[in-house]
């Protein structure tokens, strides 16, 4: 993990075309601006989180109902 130090209207950018810069600090936490090209997915942690288990489940839930519906080897369900 990289660690960074930014001030207000300082930048990062990152490959891809992605741009980030801090627009304001304050006593609840840093705000920040992220520039991206339209293909580009940008979520917050929490958010992208949750997607993630969410996709998990019904991979998951998916797979036990295939399991369910293939036949065994040389007969029927």
């Amino acid at each position: 993990m990289l660690i960074l130090q930014r001030r207000v209207g300082e930048r990062i950018v990152l490959s891809g075309g992605v741009e980030i810069t801090v627009t304001a600090v304050g006593k609840r936490g840093v705000r920040l601006a992220v520039r991206a090209p339209r293909g580009v997915v940008v979520l917050r942690g929490e958010v992208h989180d949750a997607v993630a288990a969410a996709n998990a489940r019904a991979a998951e839930s998916e797979a036990g109902e295939l399991d369910e519906d293939v036949a065994p080897a040389g007969g029927v369900p």
